[in-house]
């Protein structure tokens, strides 16, 4: 059993106003019990417009529950119009930051490239990246989709350290099972999962790779949780839908105890 702690980060996509998203954390803080923290991260990712408003609930409350950004640009500042820096994210309390998400990848034109320097600043600026990795369902099909993911992780990490890199998180969300209802299996997950960790241990060595937190990302929900998180190299979900109600983000958070 791997001593790793179990993550679970709602993204929330675009989704929910500054009132709307209030009464979700707000609802997610009532539900939250204290002593979960000692066993499972829980993460919410707003838009950014929701962040500052987000983490006051859980700082009132005193609910460990952190917030983390779904996307950072890679510049410290300057003529970048509608981007957000690392040191914005860091002076409102993100502690992570979704790059590379597949929606970003695939309608914003995000490359491989874009990734790697948003992991640096953020590693820099001590925000820890969430990296999403994942194929299509042409690649999956295909049967490439594993040496597909690796060249991702391999690229998004060209040229961080070992030490820099330990503190990051992978999210694995195979494209064709996000927002479909069509879920891997547990073991199709873990089999892509482990040849993440195989390939952070090729990078980082296997001690850095056994401490890192790959998670699955793919509609798990209430009803799928815990057979995923069973898996030896699943170690959290980055949760989609089932994040914008409370009750199925604490039940997926539930799971991860």
């Amino acid at each position: 059993m791997t001593n790793r702690k179990p993550l679970i980060a709602g993204n929330w996509k675009m989704n929910n106003t500054v009132s709307e998203a209030v009464v979700l954390a707000q609802e997610i803080s009532n539900g939250f019990e204290k002593d979960w923290a000692e066993l499972v991260d829980v993460c919410v990712c707003p838009p950014s417009v929701d962040l500052k408003a987000v983490r006051g609930v859980f700082l009132f409350d005193h609910t460990k529950v952190a917030v983390g950004a779904q996307n950072v640009y890679f510049e410290p500042k300057g003529a970048f119009t509608g981007e957000i820096s690392v040191d914005m994210l860091v002076e409102i309390g993100c502690e992570y930051c979704i790059i590379g998400h597949s929606e970003r990848r695939e309608l914003f034109g995000e490359t491989n490239e874009g990734v790697n320097l948003k992991a640096k600043a953020l590693i820099a600026g001590h925000v820890k990246p969430i990296v999403c990795v994942g194929e299509s369902l042409a690649v999956r099909d295909e049967g490439t989709y594993l040496d597909f993911v690796r060249a991702q992780v391999r690229a998004a990490f060209a040229g961080i350290g070992a030490a820099e890199a330990a503190d990051a998180v992978v999210a694995y969300e195979p494209i064709w099972a996000i927002g479909t209802g069509r879920t891997a299996t547990p073991e199709q997950a873990e089999e892509v999962c482990a040849a993440i960790r195989a390939t952070l241990a090729e990078l980082f060595g296997e001690e850095v790779a056994e401490g890192m937190r790959v998670l699955y990302g793919g509609s798990m929900n209430e009803g799928n949780a815990a057979l995923l998180l069973a898996m030896p190299d699943i170690d959290g979900g980055l949760i989609g839908g089932a994040s914008l109600k409370a009750v199925s983000f604490l039940d997926i958070v539930k799971a991860a105890l």
